[in-house]
């Protein structure tokens, strides 16, 4: 007798913080990774971090799928908000503004769950993550699974991971504010 698993989508922001947290979740969901990140800048460093991705879900048959890039919409969801300081407000609503969109496609699409890799990020603030998550999970009626992927040695494990696979490792969070010149 075959039982269905339930359907998790992951949002994905980049190969290496993913890596680790695809593991720990293919056993337990039916998957497919959600690539939505119209922060990234510039946009040759945005076709990098999906090309490693998208080649990553290839070679393990992992369902793949791709927003399309339109940072200007980003960019006026943040509007007022350049200046803060990482960790402040304008990552708050990045994450908000990813994690919604991550939501809704859940919805649209009978995933039961949702969840995202963002937590792996060395520059972020993994508390300001799941709130996110939380409140796109009470406002899209989807469940989050609102875990903290760097506990564990998460992030130590996606870096040898990575390193071994040979994927692309970028130094900055990956939006034209964080990106230090």
């Amino acid at each position: 007798m075959k039982f269905d698993r339930e359907k998790l989508l992951l949002h994905v922001c980049c190969a290496p913080c993913s890596i680790y947290v695809i593991n720990q979740l293919l056993d337990k969901f039916d998957l497919m990774v959600y690539f939505f990140n119209p922060n990234i800048f510039p946009e040759e460093e945005y076709w990098q971090r999906q090309s490693e991705i998208k080649k990553f879900c290839q070679s393990l048959r992992i369902a793949y799928f791709e927003e399309a890039y339109k940072p200007q919409n980003w960019l006026n969801f943040i509007k007022g908000f350049e200046s803060e300081s990482e960790r402040g407000n304008r990552c708050d609503l990045c994450f908000i503004y990813r994690l919604n969109n991550a939501a809704e496609f859940a919805r649209a699409n009978d995933f039961d769950w949702f969840s995202t890799t963002l937590t792996m990020g060395r520059q972020k603030n993994s508390l300001q993550v799941l709130n996110a998550g939380r409140k796109a999970e009470a406002k899209y009626k989807v469940k989050f699974w609102d875990q903290d992927f760097k506990r564990k040695n998460g992030v130590q494990i996606s870096d040898w991971l990575a390193k071994k696979l040979g994927l692309y490792k970028q130094d900055y969070c990956g939006c034209v504010f964080s990106k230090k010149y």
